[in-house]
């Protein structure tokens, strides 16, 4: 099976209307990683098929949650998901955070290659970002416990505004420690196509 057909039976597990750019790209970027980790150790993935699988399908699982037109992907790494959003959603503006400075050039990079002009890349603490709007969606994907990830990116949701935090099996113990005015507004369990592992996106909103 080649890497195009891999990725064409995910997408087509997954219900995803992808065009052929979109899938190209994809593939691209999976090139992309695996070129600059060979440098960078952007990721310990080193295999094409492995990368597709757990690094892009998982991705993509994130896609049909996103109905917002901007969204912020905090501790984006080599752009996972936020990348993988912003080719799927040309419409969504996508800003990528990360404090570490190789995986910022390499998303920069990345995102020029592949001509996405849907994003941009941000070498910040979280804490300290102060961009010029808040943000109706912020993203991660095992970047940080949950009550971390609110109170680091608190300042940067819209009121209204969802976090949408990707995690393995279900955080019990990470909900129970949410700061009091925050809480879980959905808890999708993800299927990531060709894996058996637990998934799951946690949704939270704030109430008052």
């Amino acid at each position: 099976m080649t890497s195009a057909q891999r990725l064409a039976q995910h997408i087509a597990a997954l219900n995803l209307d992808l065009d052929q750019v979109a899938r190209d790209k994809l593939l691209a970027y999976v090139a992309l990683i695996l070129k600059w980790n060979k440098v960078y150790n952007l990721t310990a993935i080193r295999d094409e098929m492995q990368a597709i699988d757990l690094h892009i399908a998982d991705s993509l699982t994130l896609v049909p949650h996103v109905s917002e037109d901007r969204i912020a992907d905090i501790g984006a790494g080599a752009g996972l998901p936020g990348i993988v959003l912003a080719i799927c959603k040309p419409e969504l503006q996508v800003e990528l955070v990360d404090t570490v400075d190789k995986k910022c050039v390499f998303m920069r990079q990345a995102a020029g290659t592949l001509g996405l002009k849907n994003v941009s890349v941000h070498h910040v603490r979280v804490e300290k970002w102060q961009p010029s709007a808040p943000f109706p969606a912020i993203s991660s994907r095992a970047f940080a416990e949950l009550v971390d990830f609110v109170s680091w990116t608190d300042h940067l949701l819209a009121p209204g505004g969802r976090w949408l935090a990707m995690k393995g099996v279900y955080p019990s113990d990470e909900i129970a420690r949410l700061p009091a005015g925050v809480r879980v507004s959905e808890s999708i369990p993800l299927k990531v196509p060709g894996m058996d592992v637990e998934r799951h996106l946690i949704i939270l909103q704030k109430h008052s």
